[in-house]
């Protein structure tokens, strides 16, 4: 079976500018896997050696809400999730 590749183009989307740093979301990485969200945190969180220590970090409401303003999603429930 062939791998699907993603267009560097639509990579790029996926990335935001937080507070200095390049992130991709959860959701957005785990499309590109093709796992659910739960799935890639659970993988993560079971082999965190395997991962350098800035892969992985929680942001706070405040940058969720100005993410949601950056992307334009106007709800919550639309793909953000509050942590």
């Amino acid at each position: 079976m062939e791998e699907e590749k993603w267009p560097a183009s639509r990579v790029e989307k996926l990335i935001y500018l937080i507070e200095g740093q390049r992130v991709i979301l959860d959701f957005d990485l785990a499309k590109l896997y093709g796992v659910t969200p739960f799935n890639l945190n659970k993988a993560v969180r079971r082999n965190q050696v395997r991962f350098p220590k800035d892969f992985v970090f929680m942001i706070s409401p405040q940058e969720v809400g100005r993410l949601i303003f950056q992307s334009g999603i106007s709800k919550q429930a639309r793909g953000l999730r509050n942590r």
